[in-house]
């Protein structure tokens, strides 16, 4: 690969990592807090549990792509 495509490369999988992030803060963490706070609004205890885990797996599958990504590049 050339010195651009790399960049290209580290760009994209900056980007996915990214995503990933705001998924598990979005919707992992954030619900939990609400949860535990007892704000309005705020789900049962299963359903954040069902719903966090679900953002959790997403957030670490798009960690994996980007992974994924950055494996074709040379050392």
């Amino acid at each position: 690969m050339s010195k651009v495509q790399d960049e290209r490369t580290k760009l994209s999988a900056t980007f996915l990592n990214g995503i990933a992030i705001a998924m598990v803060v979005a919707g992992g963490i954030a619900p939990l807090v609400a949860f535990s706070y007892g704000l309005s609004g705020a789900a049962t205890g299963t359903a954040v549990a069902f719903v966090g885990a679900a953002w959790f797996v997403g957030g670490t599958t798009l960690h994996f792509v980007a992974r994924l990504l950055l494996r074709g590049m040379k050392p």
